[in-house]
């Protein structure tokens, strides 16, 4: 069936008739195009030199897949290969046969997980390609755009998903803002997977948090130290976030301090302007 997508943020709805408004959109932490609001389909986006999935080794055990040309809020999605189980960590909206034989061919996808509502996408379309549950923090439940039996809504601090993968909730951007914590990726040192919930910035070797990007609305110093103390117990060296920037080492040390430099900016002591 033909269900709109929002072509400024990316997310699939339920109906097959232009909706009033996106409601991803049109709140604070995202934004409606000046131009207005337009919407397309999945299959208007399959019509041939449109569009087209590439999907990278980024190393062991990893693949990021990437639309080209950038479509919506532009992310990356990433696939976690671990003992034969594969976990997709957020969505992005463009899907065809091809990349779904370009996945099979690297064992499908066992389960979804997603970071936040502005990554949700056509999640409903990857989970019935491939057959896969989707989790989702109950946090976020009011953000659903298309429902489906396969979404699953997980509740708590934590959720393990495979010996080695587990689900964490920071809040933040979002509520139910999740990142996924490998502690077998990276030669056994760990990766954490992070959406925007938390973000590396230009600077590679520090990260930021904010509640919008786009209209540059930072969070609180309280919710800033509270996700800094979340992260701190967990085993990474590496993190990922969305849009194919990488901490390459001492990533949890970079997430501490930045928490620090973040709330220092934000209580007036990091500097003198």
């Amino acid at each position: 069936m033909n269900f709109i997508i929002c072509e400024t943020c990316g997310v699939q709805y339920q109906e097959t008739i232009i909706p009033s408004q996106c409601i991803v959109c049109s709140e604070e932490r995202q934004y409606v195009n000046p131009n207005g609001q337009t919407w397309t389909t999945l299959e208007e986006m399959k019509k041939p030199n449109n569009y087209q999935n590439d999907i990278i080794n980024e190393e062991p055990g990893l693949h990021s897949i990437t639309t080209i040309p950038e479509f919506g809020i532009g992310q990356t999605a990433y696939l976690i290969q671990e003992s034969g189980f594969n976990v997709l960590w957020d969505c992005i909206t463009y899907i065809d046969e091809k990349t779904i034989k370009q996945i099979n061919k690297l064992g499908g996808i066992q389960v979804i997980a997603l970071s936040h509502p502005h990554f949700y996408s056509t999640q409903v379309e990857w989970a019935e390609a491939f057959d896969a549950p989707i989790y989702i923090h109950e946090d976020d439940k009011e953000w659903i755009t298309r429902k489906s039996d396969q979404i699953k809504f997980w509740s708590g601090e934590s959720l393990n998903l495979q010996d080695g993968l587990t689900i964490h909730r920071l809040g933040g951007h979002f509520k139910g803002g999740s990142v996924l914590e490998w502690r077998k990726g990276n030669n056994q040192k760990g990766i954490l997977l992070t959406g925007d919930v938390i973000t590396v910035v230009a600077d590679r070797k520090w990260v930021s948090f904010m509640y919008s990007y786009p209209n540059l609305i930072p969070l609180p110093a309280f919710t800033v130290n509270d996700i800094a103390q979340k992260v701190k117990p967990l085993q990474f060296d590496k993190l990922y976030n969305a849009f194919h920037r990488v901490v390459k080492q001492n990533a949890n040390q970079s997430v501490q301090k930045s928490a620090e430099r973040y709330i220092k900016a934000l209580e007036g002591t990091l500097f003198n302007t």
